[in-house]
């Protein structure tokens, strides 16, 4: 069976990754001109791990990621108000790693070893669905005939607009923007702690990375239409909403038009009543993005991937495959978007009743036992991940 998958993020890679090894062909289009950089730190975890160990490279990941020891929230002259130690919600840090995204999905894609195609610098204009195959009209000009097409291409999946409907049916934005981005040489450093800093519509987090790089994440309430593929754009609304604040960041609004990496987008969720339609199926966030509040979305992608891959392997029938696919992950991944819906206030608290809610959470999650009754369970993903039956040599 030949699958084109659009998107060379996160889901896409893994996704090719288990279909090759059930011996089906796989061919990768990718809007971007090479395989993106950037983003932010993800804190790898649960069922998306054991994927990863089944795949072999968890040792990369431990290589390439860090695992943070503190998470300080601090006051606006940098003094710690409250502290939470990773090791006391996720236990042992061996089935955990903070990594970034970028570096995530490059260590995925090298693991296919080139064994599929990779198209660059070029997206999809248009899908026809004869219940036989699907007839791919590339941005290029080029056609393919495949048997299905996957969808991996985000919140702002081109698949899911063409197959399913426009963004507006299923995306729900939650009053959040998200910017990512690295600068080198800034100071201070605190190695493997993230410092967090709060104020009414804002959260700033800075965390120290290898080679003298720092990352500034900014989560930043926001009502109206969100600037996108315009930076300009984009770092006036956060010098806007900014100017007033405290802590470092100005110094990281200073250094933000010389940030060798620059990402931003809203906080949204992606909820649909199906996530296949025909031959055409979604993965990752362009089927059920449960938002960067949830803290997972790259490790659920895996799960998606690897379960679809799985079921495939296993049916006959795509349509029974694509069944079983989304009523396995239906329960797991509502569970996720519904307890990210609910975190705003941690990540940009809308007053200060919120701010003062914030703050003493975060220090009651410092006290032993705490924090495993308040967040352990989310930690535990509910999902029994499908046998996976690998082609006969």
């Amino acid at each position: 069976m030949h699958v084109l998958i659009v998107g060379a993020g996160i889901a896409g890679p893994t996704l090719a990754y288990w279909l090759l090894q059930a011996g089906h062909e796989v061919t990768l289009v990718e809007r971007a001109p090479e395989l993106r950089c950037g983003g932010y730190l993800v804190d790898f975890w649960g069922a998306g791990f054991d994927v990863a160990d089944q795949m072999g490279i968890v040792p990369e990941l431990r290589r390439r990621g860090y695992v943070m020891t503190e998470a300080r929230a601090v006051n606006r002259e940098g003094r710690r108000i409250a502290s939470i130690k990773p090791t006391k919600i996720m236990g042992p840090t061996e089935r955990y790693v903070s990594i970034a995204r970028s570096d995530l999905a490059d260590i995925i894609y090298r693991s296919l070893d080139g064994a599929a195609e990779l198209i660059v610098d070029d997206t999809v204009t248009d899908l026809t669905d004869d219940g036989d195959r699907v007839r791919v009209m590339l941005e290029s000009g080029q056609t393919r005939d495949v048997d299905l097409v996957v969808g991996a291409d985000g919140l702002h999946s081109r698949v899911r607009r063409l197959a399913f409907g426009p963004d507006e049916q299923f995306e729900r934005y939650l009053g959040i923007v998200v910017s990512a981005f690295e600068v080198e040489g800034y100071r201070p450093r605190d190695e493997l702690i993230a410092k967090l800093y709060a104020e009414v519509g804002f959260q700033a987090v800075r965390v120290s990375l290898r080679d003298d790089v720092t990352l500034c994440l900014l989560t930043v309430r926001h009502d109206g239409p969100v600037p996108t593929d315009d930076r300009a754009a984009q770092e006036m609304l956060l010098r806007t909403r900014l100017a007033k604040a405290s802590w470092e960041v100005p110094a990281m609004l200073e250094r933000l038009s010389q940030a060798k990496t620059f990402y931003f987008d809203a906080a949204s969720q992606i909820r649909m009543p199906t996530w296949t339609r025909g031959r055409i199926a979604l993965v990752g966030d362009a089927a059920a993005g449960p938002s960067f509040l949830a803290g997972q979305g790259s490790a659920l992608a895996m799960v998606e991937a690897y379960t679809l891959a799985a079921e495939l392997a296993q049916c006959r029938d795509h349509r029974e495959a694509f069944g079983r696919y989304q009523q396995r992950l239906v329960p797991l991944l509502v569970s996720k978007q519904d307890a990210a819906a609910g975190l705003g206030l941690a990540f940009a608290p809308k007053s200060r009743l919120q701010l003062l809610l914030r703050n003493t959470v975060m220090k009651l999650m410092g006290l032993p036992k705490v924090a495993d009754l308040a967040m352990g369970r989310s930690f535990r993903d509910a999902v029994e991940l499908p046998a996976f039956h690998a082609a006969r040599a």
